[in-house]
């Protein structure tokens, strides 16, 4: 079926269809590693800090740790000290661009229709401050950013290559954007995307599918919490490294309840042991896949 427009969206280096023979990706991280861990909704510093502790009492290393409950809702002391825990471990730090549609004045995304905006900015405003966000987190030492909206990505991405933002800096898209095929992550990739977050409940031909649409690490969630829907996925995660590679496994949110809740010092501690059963999956089942370890040169880590 379909085989004229099958062939053509190969001759677009897309792939034909979702890839249930599920091949083996080729691609790797810069230092040749498979795949990397990333805890999300870390949303205080204690979480940070409690999380790292206890990785390091594991024996497990934590590649990247992602705030979800919105920059400008955090002091600039804290920020600060997001982005030392985060340098002295050696991780990764992305904080979440603060201003958007849940904390705007209208009232639309709390109908039924709001949905469609998920976390989308309003107006021009919101988008010059939500520019100003990233300002501010990179003043603090943070070098990665989380993005909610299509039109920021292309913004941001075009300011950092004129030079208006700093070169050093990488934009992550979110998975409350809703991009779950890989026509829309050829877009997202295209607008300047450093890492792309499918939606969380996707098969594992369709991950195959995105990996052969695009270049860029793919960031696929291994377990979630009741609000996104409470699926634990651990036993999967060697097989979304072998078809996705170069990918981070998220993990660690199905100890909460929500995504954008303030996170506690105990949750960073069972975070990480949620992290650690990742790993021996991963360890059990797939063991010639390598993890990029702490401090790796290519690392967006943030300044002290």
């Amino acid at each position: 079926m379909f085989e004229e427009t099958r062939k053509y969206l190969k001759s677009l280096g897309l792939p034909e269809g979702d890839l249930n023979d599920l091949p083996t990706s080729t691609q790797t991280f810069p230092d040749g590693a498979h795949f990397r861990i990333e805890v999300p909704t870390v949303n205080s510093a204690a979480a940070v800090a409690a999380l790292l502790e206890t990785s390091d009492k594991l024996g497990i290393t934590i590649n990247r740790v992602t705030e979800t409950y919105g920059m400008f809702r955090h002091t600039f002391q804290e920020l600060k000290e997001y982005c030392k825990l985060c340098h002295d471990y050696g991780a990764e730090l992305l904080l979440s661009v603060g201003p958007r549609a849940t904390y705007d004045t209208g009232a639309t995304v709390l109908s039924p229709q709001g949905v469609r905006i998920s976390y989308r900015l309003r107006g021009m405003e919101q988008v010059l401050r939500a520019v100003d966000d990233i300002k501010r987190g990179y003043e603090a030492g943070c070098r990665g950013f989380l993005i909610y909206d299509e039109g920021l990505l292309w913004l941001v991405a075009q300011m950092r290559k004129d030079g208006f933002l700093p070169k050093d800096i990488i934009f992550k898209t979110s998975a409350h954007l809703g991009h779950c095929n890989p026509v829309s992550f050829r877009v997202l990739e295209s607008l300047g995307a450093d890492s792309i977050n499918p939606v969380r409940d996707l098969q594992l031909p369709m991950i195959a599918a995105l990996r052969a649409a695009v270049k860029v690490p793919i960031d696929v969630h291994t377990d979630n919490p009741p609000a996104s829907g409470g699926f634990i996925r651990v036993y999967e995660a060697p097989e979304i490294v072998r078809v996705a590679a170069p990918v981070h496994l998220k993990t660690g949110n199905s100890v909460v309840s929500a995504h954008g809740q303030i996170t506690t010092a105990e949750d960073g501690k069972r975070m990480a042991a949620q992290a650690a059963i990742v790993l021996e999956m991963m360890g059990r089942y797939y063991p010639q896949a390598k993890q990029t370890q702490r401090g790796a040169a290519d690392l967006h880590i943030p300044q002290a």
